[in-house]
Formats: C-alpha cells, structure tokens, sequence
C-alpha cells in the first residue's frame, strides 16, 4: 500500500493537515517562521468565492506575513504567531488574516459548496529575515521529456504526449504520470550534483535538497546582507548548472525572486506524497515519503 500513487481526498488532505501536519512543526527549517518569509499560499483544488461581489472565484491565494508600506516599511503583521499560520492552513476560510478585506475567503458558513481544502501550501522565496532564499527546482517531467525526445527524434528539444507513449513514459510505474520512478530518481541524483555546486563553487555553508514530490528543490541559503542575488547572478547560476553540468533546472525558478515553493511538510496532493528535506540522493520517496493515511 505504501508505493500507491495517486491523487489525495479531499477528507484525506483535512486529515492530512489537521492530525499529521502540526507534528511536522518542530522539523521545519528555522527560517520559515510566521513573519520571516514574506507570503504564505495556498492553492485550492477547486475555485473558492471572495468576499468581493461579482469578482472571480479563487483557486490560489497569497497572503503576506507582513502588510507594508509604499516604501517598503513593515506595517502591520497579518499573522500572530505560528499557531496562527497553522490553523490558516488547516482552514484557510475561517482563519483567513485578510478577514475584513473584499479578496479574503467568504465564511464557509455563508456559502453551500464546501470549506476550501489547501491542495498545496507554499512560501515566498523573497525573505524577510534572510537577505535571499535561492532555489532551484529539478523537475521529473523534464528529465521524462528530454529522455523521450533524445530516444525517438535523437535530440533534446519539445516533446509531444507521442513521444512519452512511443517510449513507454506513462506505462512505467507510476502508471499514467508524464514520468517514470527512474525520472525522479535522477532529478534527486541531480540535485545533490547541484548541492555540491553550491557548496564547492559558491562556497555556501547552508544549503538543502528538499524531495518536492515530483523531483526536487534545492536550496543556496545566505544570510549575508552583503550577497544579494541579482538578475545577472542567477543568470551565472542558470547558465552554469545548465550548460557546464548539463543538470535540467528550470531557469525561470532561479530567476525569479518572488517565485513561492512548496513549503516543507506540506503534502504533494497530486500524488500524496510528503515534501521533506533529505540527507542522500537514495532517498526512497514511495515509502518514505508516505502520509499516514496510505500506511494504513
């Protein structure tokens, strides 16, 4: 039962975050406090009304630790304590800090359709206590498409659905996935390559490999106000994992600055899967990687 692969319930993901996820709390990197990064989101599986009339159910929504001035200057802090940031993520309609604000969450209590459920829950990169959170992201479903294209057209470049049914992309466990087991196993491979960049070009005495579920993040943590990572920086980082070591990271993540990721220990809802730092590239993702409602 642990290697099954596939969507979570919706009453799975309600006890996902409100029984298993709070015991996650403590194994959270230090930096994601309830003020340090500068939004949290969610995202819905389905739109959800706001309070504003006539304005556009909402699938995905942000919220800022901070409100802040035209100048930049912290204003107001939208939620208390990280016990506050929790009972948001459990229930984003009722604990929602842009209460009184037209785009926050209508009370659940005032529409039929059913209390939003977070599909994913995410953390701004651009930082409030660290001078930058840089990150890369190595995705399975492009290793997946590089390896098909590269075996039926003999070069890298666009691939079609074709392409990953000719090869046997989706016939491969996990069945149905635009990628095979063997495609995040690589993309972990790739990102402790990355890691190591990190620490022997950059010379970076903090970084971490985070399984994100279909593949990895992996992050350079700096918290010198001296560094900061500008557009051309990155740039030198994109050009140089992706040319010189050939590693397939999506150069957009890198480049933008107010990119969100997936928050540590929140669940990979398309697969129910747990996002979780790790220590080795051998990381075994369909067990350990297991939420307790698929153990049972």
């Amino acid at each position: 039962m642990t290697g099954e692969w596939r969507e979570a319930t919706r009453e799975e993901l309600h006890t996902y975050y409100t029984e298993t996820f709070p015991d996650q709390l403590d194994s959270l990197p230090s930096f994601l406090t309830a003020s340090g990064p500068k939004q949290y989101a969610i995202a819905f599986r389905e739109a959800y009304p706001i309070q504003k009339q006539n304005a556009p159910d909402r699938s995905f929504i942000r919220r800022d630790t901070w409100q802040t001035s035209r100048s930049g200057d912290r204003t107001s802090q939208q939620f208390d304590s990280r016990a506050d940031l929790v009972k948001f993520i459990q229930y984003p309609a009722r604990y929602d800090p842009a209460q009184g604000n037209d785009y926050a969450l209508v009370d659940p209590d005032l529409v039929e359709q059913p209390e939003p459920r977070p599909d994913a829950v995410y953390y701004a990169l651009d930082h409030w206590e660290r001078s930058w959170v840089l990150a890369v992201d190595i995705d399975a479903k492009d290793i997946a498409a590089q390896r098909a294209s590269s075996e039926t057209t003999g070069e890298t470049g666009n691939v079609e659905a074709e392409h990953l049914r000719t090869t046997g992309v989706f016939d491969s466990p996990p069945k149905g996935y635009p990628y095979a087991f063997e495609d995040i196993e690589q993309a972990l491979e790739y990102g402790f390559t990355a890691q190591e960049i990190f620490e022997d070009d950059f010379a970076a005495e903090e970084t971490m490999v985070v399984y994100s579920g279909q593949g990895c993040h992996v992050y350079l943590l700096d918290t010198d106000r001296g560094h900061r990572y500008d557009e051309q920086s990155r740039e030198v980082i994109n050009d140089l994992l992706l040319d010189e070591y050939e590693i397939p990271i999506d150069p957009v993540v890198t480049a933008d600055r107010r990119r969100v990721m997936r928050l540590p220990y929140s669940l990979h809802a398309d697969i129910s899967r747990v996002v979780q730092p790790i220590d080795d590239p051998g990381f075994d993702f369909r067990t350990e990687a297991t939420p307790d409602f698929l153990q049972l």
